[in-house]
């Protein structure tokens, strides 16, 4: 069994369902309390021990390049200012020389199209896959519950997270064949079922552990919903030679991509923060009792 050394992060597209915020901004980079939600991201793949990264971006995404490299000008003024802790703060962030790749997917073809533009960094071994939208809040992190499931079981892992059953429609689900404690032998994944025909209520999330063949799913995969190349489609097709598990992972999922689920992170990371949790948690207990 291969090590997990590789992470996907697709950071390539527009953030049109948090408009008018990103028009000039990269949604990854919104600012979560003090840091952009990529930080989060970020930190979860090293957490679990990733040693590469490979970001697939797009135009008006060079933020992103920028903030993942070192800032001269920057670093210089908080030296001659003598502000060592927030020096050492940025210093700790950069990634290791040569631990990052980016890599360009010219057009919005979808997410099965950005995970294939990786394929050369990647090679033939097995990768996460992170999207950015999405923030999981857990100790340990979600990648690091996934890649000691894939250390049990092999194959491919999914993270999937509870949902109210009458809202199975909102979501992808997965169908259970079989179940080890919170780890799930798939048989398929079936695209927002009504209630009355989900064949579960756990909702795959953002977060995915697959072996190299799905390459080639995805490079002759045709375009699927939205027209674009669909990852769960290439995923249908390398299940039936490979074998796929869902991780019903211990955590919280903020969905980013979304007004009030960035809101929420927004509220939930501040509660936690070092320095401003216990302001925060007081003023959003006045706010609550004055509404």
């Amino acid at each position: 069994m291969k090590k997990i050394r590789k992470a996907v992060l697709p950071v390539a597209g527009f953030g049109t369902r948090v408009l008018p915020a990103t028009k000039s901004i990269p949604k990854e980079m919104l600012p979560v309390v003090d840091r952009p939600a990529l930080q989060y991201v970020v930190d979860e793949a090293l957490e679990a021990g990733i040693e590469h990264i490979v970001f697939v971006t797009g135009r008006n995404k060079g933020a992103i390049e920028d903030y993942f490299d070192r800032a001269y000008e920057l670093e210089a003024t908080l030296h001659l200012k003598n502000k060592t802790a927030l020096l050492k703060e940025l210093e700790a962030k950069l990634p290791a020389p040569g631990s990052t790749s980016f890599v360009r997917q010219q057009s919005p073809q979808g997410l099965g199209h950005a995970v294939w533009c990786a394929r050369d960094v990647i090679g033939d071994e097995p990768f996460a896959v992170l999207l950015p939208d999405v923030l999981v809040k857990s100790t340990p992190g979600c990648l690091a519950q996934m890649i000691a499931a894939y250390e049990k079981k092999g194959g491919n892992i999914i993270a999937v997270d509870p949902v109210p059953k009458d809202q199975t429609d909102k979501y992808g689900v997965i169908a259970p064949k079989s179940q080890d404690g919170n780890i799930y032998e798939m048989s398929a994944m079936i695209e927002k079922p009504k209630p009355s025909e989900a064949p579960s209520n756990l909702a795959i999330t953002g977060r995915y552990i697959l072996q190299p063949e799905i390459f080639k799913f995805l490079e002759e995969q045709e375009p699927g919903a939205g027209n674009e190349i669909q990852l769960t489609d290439a995923m249908a097709k390398l299940m039936k030679t490979s074998p796929f598990f869902a991780l019903a992972f211990d955590g919280t999922p903020y969905d980013c991509g979304s007004k009030f689920g960035y809101f929420k992170a927004v509220c939930a990371y501040a509660m936690d923060h070092g320095e401003i949790g216990n302001e925060a948690r007081a003023l959003i207990k006045t706010l609550s009792q004055n509404d």
